[in-house]
């Protein structure tokens, strides 16, 4: 899953204002912003074959430290801990719905990833495979970002240029690149794919904070 993810951080935006929109979009992706640096260091393994899946040509064989149970429960513990630290995040209910949005990744990666998804180290791997079946995951991604979206548009209203509609063109520019993702040409390389990914991560989330400058809760006044 790739833009589906996105559908947890703005509901959390939705439940709690005081956590930064950008600091969520980097949250429910923090596991695959490791999987792409420990990919890049050599720490972590995948390889293009395309084919082994219907929709995405990544084998991802060799993925403990990030993508299996164990580890994904640890990255939520030790985000949650980071967070109560921060000033504007240093109560419980805040950093847990961040720790949350970092096992949402998990969660929804098992629905739709082949059984690659080790329970510990990289044993036991587990996955319910959607990806087999392209328009079903494109609808399940187009599902959980869009109604993420609607909760977050719902819980606020515009306050600046770009506020009325930006956020729905971005949501639909996200659906583009999935769909890209999904139909079209594998990566040229594993360093490819997880330089791609990396750079994703990090203007999405740029772009989700200067978006959020654009909209207040809705009951808010002026």
């Amino acid at each position: 899953m790739f833009v589906g993810h996105y559908g947890p951080s703005l509901s959390a935006k939705a439940l709690n204002w005081s956590v930064p929109l950008w600091a969520l979009f980097l949250a429910v992706q923090l596991v695959d912003v490791f999987w792409a640096v420990f990919v890049l260091l050599g720490i972590e393994k995948v390889r293009i074959a395309p084919g082994i899946t219907a929709t995405n040509p990544l084998d991802l064989y060799y993925m403990p430290y990030t993508h299996s149970l164990i580890a994904a429960i640890l990255w939520s513990a030790a985000t949650a801990l980071v967070c109560r630290l921060l000033p504007r995040l240093n109560n419980w209910p805040a950093a847990s719905l961040v720790g949350a949005a970092v096992f949402s990744h998990w969660a929804l990666d098992f629905v739709v990833h082949r059984p690659d998804l080790p329970l510990y180290d990289d044993a036991f791997k587990v996955g319910l495979g959607l990806w087999n079946y392209p328009v079903m995951a494109l609808a399940l991604e187009a599902a959980i970002l869009f109604g993420g979206l609607y909760l977050y548009l719902r819980a606020t209203r515009p306050s600046g240029r770009g506020g009325r509609y930006g956020m729905a063109i971005f949501g639909l520019v996200m659906l583009v690149v999935q769909s890209f993702v999904f139909f079209g040409p594998p990566p040229s390389s594993d360093k490819a794919a997880a330089i791609t990914s990396l750079a994703c991560y990090f203007i999405f989330a740029g772009i989700a904070y200067w978006l959020e400058g654009k909209r207040v809760v809705a009951n808010r006044q002026n």
